[in-house]
């Protein structure tokens, strides 16, 4: 006798029960078999096993991990959906959103097979319906809203339950129950080639799922959804330790042989894999189908042994998704912040090197040289305000509202007064000193030297800078060192971008 429920299979013979778990049978090419027996087991798994296989047929259709229950996708566009099925049995889609339109999409060869649909204004739940064959698979309760993608190392990855606990937070993982934000993390994994699929599913944000999820990006979603009234999902995709060049496409190498030297030419460390690629295959590749509407970055502490390639690199990473994705969505991203174990000038040169990208266009930085506990410690434990700084770029740049100023006041010009330097810059407002006196100024003179300088804010906002040891200054510099913290700031509450106004090539 053989019976079969929605989970198992069943079969009884000579009193004997046997059961075949069904739950992971034909997902891919691998199945599980689980039996419950006493006699004729050599008998019995041949006939399962040939039971598996002739049914295998109607159980070939699957999606990815990321099209599942729960899942927000992007409002109002034109959203891929993607999976596999056997060739010849048309996959029909029908979105509870517009449930009279039915999409279809016909397999290929390999079994691939992906369609377009329409997505509405931001609500929900809807569901949406595939039948492929005699198959039916339902996702329940989607959201339709902004999608957001997370990425980079660990002060991205820097997470509510780290045992170093931010600083900044509150009660907030307590208060985290919210329907409308959602997140879907990825685990560390690394591949030399392209995976078509991750791990990960979906979770709603509550006080048991948001103690994982990175800080930066929790606050970055939270305050989105807040401002827009928009659902808003969370790709987290992030590894600590890692370097750019495992987060690149191996297309953007096999187009550009400079870059491709810079990648290889790495040193292999103990706690990341650090060949070309070898990230992006496993934890962005199999994402690129999903629509987003853009991403944040925190990265570049793992390239700081050769600081002065990073932009090269950088700006490959930037234009690689975008061509990936086919979506030329907005990046913004994290200047790297002060730390005393760098070597040399390596963070100074690094944190300018970051900054060179923004000529790329929907591209934003923020700078947190002032949002640092402990200067000994890599991962600051300040990280709500760094997740608010990134999305006040997006309120500004990418949604369009006016009454938030994202833009730290930065260098604009110089000129020579004798034994002095004066400064001006692009600033909300004047400058103001948190200290004192304004610290972390060098002067040099043709020498290259620099050395310690005083410098003063005039009435006009621009800042003079002297120094004894340097009797005509040629360059100036300010926080262009590892570990220094900005004093100076706008009426706006943000930091000044270091800078510096020579051009010393970095040695290492």
């Amino acid at each position: 006798m053989v019976l079969l429920s929605t989970n198992a299979l069943f079969l009884r013979v000579e009193n004997n029960l046997f059961r075949v778990d069904l739950m992971e049978m034909f997902n891919g090419y691998s199945f599980a078999l689980l039996f419950k027996f006493n006699t004729m087991k050599k008998l019995l798994v041949p006939i399962l096993l040939c039971l598996a296989l002739n049914t295998s047929a109607q159980w070939a259709f699957r999606l990815p991990s990321i099209i599942s229950n729960h899942a927000v996708l992007q409002q109002s566009t034109d959203v891929k959906l993607w999976g596999w099925a056997q060739s010849g049995s048309t996959v029909k889609i029908s979105c509870s959103w517009n449930p009279t339109d039915t999409v279809k999409a016909e397999p290929r060869k390999d079994w691939t097979w992906d369609a377009i649909v329409k997505t509405p204004k931001a609500g929900g739940p809807y569901t949406i319906t595939f039948i492929s064959s005699s198959q039916k698979v339902v996702i329940e309760d989607i959201l339709i809203g902004e999608v957001w993608l997370c990425s980079g190392q660990s002060n991205m990855e820097y997470a509510f339950n780290w045992e170093s606990k931010p600083i900044d937070v509150g009660d907030a993982v307590a208060k985290s129950a919210n329907n409308q934000l959602r997140f879907f993390q990825l685990s560390h994994t690394y591949s030399i080639y392209p995976k078509d699929n991750s791990d990960g599913e979906w979770k709603i944000s509550s006080p048991e799922t948001t103690p994982s999820m990175s800080v930066a990006g929790y606050f970055f979603g939270k305050t989105i959804n807040e401002k827009t009234k928009a659902p808003v999902g969370l790709i987290a995709s992030y590894w600590g330790g890692t370097n750019v060049q495992s987060w690149i496409p191996n297309e953007v190498f096999a187009e550009n042989a400079e870059l491709k030297t810079l990648a290889e030419d790495t040193k292999a460390v103990n706690w990341a894999p650090v060949a070309p690629a070898v990230i992006y295959n496993s934890m962005l590749q199999p994402l690129v189908n999903y629509k987003i509407a853009g991403a944040i970055w925190y990265q570049g502490e793992g390239n700081t042994g050769e600081p002065q390639n990073y932009s090269k690199l950088f700006e490959g990473l930037i234009t690689g998704w975008r061509k990936a994705f086919n979506n030329d969505f907005p990046f913004y991203f994290v200047q790297i912040a002060p730390w005393s174990g760098y070597g040399k000038n390596s963070a100074a040169y690094l944190r300018e090197q970051q900054e060179a990208v923004l000529h790329l266009p929907k591209t934003g930085m923020i700078t947190v040289g002032d949002l640092v506990d402990n200067i000994k410690d890599i991962h600051p434990r300040i990280k709500k305000e760094v997740g608010m700084r990134l999305v006040n770029l997006a309120l500004k740049e990418h949604y369009g509202f006016q009454d938030v100023n994202p833009y730290h006041p930065r260098y604009k010009n110089f000129s020579i007064k004798k034994d002095k330097i004066n400064i001006r810059f692009t600033t909300s407002g004047k400058l103001i000193c948190k200290a004192k006196t304004p610290a972390n100024f060098q002067l040099a003179g043709a020498d290259n030297q620099f050395f310690p300088a005083v410098a003063k804010i005039e009435k006009d906002g621009s800042i003079t800078v002297s120094s004894k040891e340097v009797k005509v200054p040629v360059s100036v510099r300010y926080c262009f060192t590892n570990d220094a913290t900005p004093d100076l700031f706008d009426t706006n509450g943000l930091p000044l971008i270091p800078f510096r106004t020579d051009m010393i090539q970095y040695k290492p």
